[in-house]
């Protein structure tokens, strides 16, 4: 196959495309007739595009990804088409010798590896689907001498990190412009939604201070450019997860919560400000 794009995002020649439909047509009807499920592997281009014509998409029923790389443990199975279901919902496996092996507690999984006592690292609850999902998120703030300073981004959007940099510049006064900032999502994980935004600043803040963030603490929110803290869906799930996972204390946006609904020892925050305050005592000095 050539690796040179077409006009229509297709990563093959021009003249395969309608061998490939066709293929693809005359196997749609066998599935149909005979009732059978059929998988059609291919594989995905450098920008994360299905490779092929991408009419592919709309005749088959079901389009699944499998991310994952052979350095990292776990493996995601999601479903980005679904014609006679949901697509909210992710399979997490793990790659043994014997095969792939699905992770019955993913979050405990994802957090097993935590380093004890290191600061720039963060608890989250990211919703995959309807299945809560804990975090670590970790992040390396460090001194640079050059003109421009690096930002290596590894699990989440880089276009919302670099907002919350320029949140954390503009809103606290970090000096994060001199600085180079290193993001991952601990385990390979993808995270697109904008829930886990809070626990990505305050890793950053914790790095900056080269302090830890206490380690029975998630840490939950949606940040906005004015450096509120906004509501996440399902609220009430990752708390669950949390407390489940043994959790003690959660900093989430400030709203009304039932009574006795967790035991955790909840602290409502409206600003990535005050979420700082709660975490970094003023004492500890202000980066400005």
């Amino acid at each position: 196959m050539s690796s040179n794009g077409s006009k229509n995002g297709s990563s093959l020649p021009s003249s395969l495309i309608p061998s490939v439909r066709e293929s693809a047509a005359h196997l749609v009807e066998l599935a149909k007739k005979s009732r059978l499920s059929v998988f059609l592997i291919g594989h995905v281009t450098k920008d994360g595009s299905l490779a092929g014509p991408r009419v592919l998409e709309h005749m088959v029923d079901t389009v699944l990804y499998f991310e994952g790389d052979k350095t990292h443990l776990f493996r995601v199975l999601r479903a980005v088409k679904n014609r006679f279901g949901s697509t909210n919902e992710v399979g997490i496996f793990e790659m043994v010798s014997g095969g792939l092996r699905e992770v019955l507690n993913p979050s405990s999984a994802f957090l097993a590896e935590r380093p004890a006592g290191a600061s720039g690292s963060v608890v989250t609850a990211s919703m995959e689907g309807s299945r809560p999902l804990l975090l670590e998120i970790q992040a390396l703030v460090s001194p640079t001498n050059t003109a421009v300073p690096r930002r290596a981004v590894t699990g989440v959007d880089p276009q919302r990190v670099a907002i919350l940099i320029a949140v954390l510049e503009k809103r606290l006064g970090y000096p994060l412009q001199g600085s180079d900032v290193f993001i991952n999502v601990a385990g390979g994980l993808r995270v697109e939604e904008p829930g886990v935004d809070l626990g990505v600043a305050i890793a950053l803040c914790s790095s900056f201070h080269d302090r830890e963030v206490d380690p029975h603490t998630v840490i939950l929110g949606e940040v906005g450019l004015a450096g509120e803290v906004r509501a996440v869906t399902q609220l009430q799930a990752r708390l669950r997860e949390a407390e489940k996972l043994g959790f003690c204390r959660a900093v989430i946006p400030a709203r009304r919560l039932e009574e006795g609904f967790v035991s955790l020892e909840v602290r409502e925050v409206r600003t990535v400000k005050e979420a700082t305050e709660v975490l970094f005592p003023r004492s500890q000095g202000d980066p400005g």
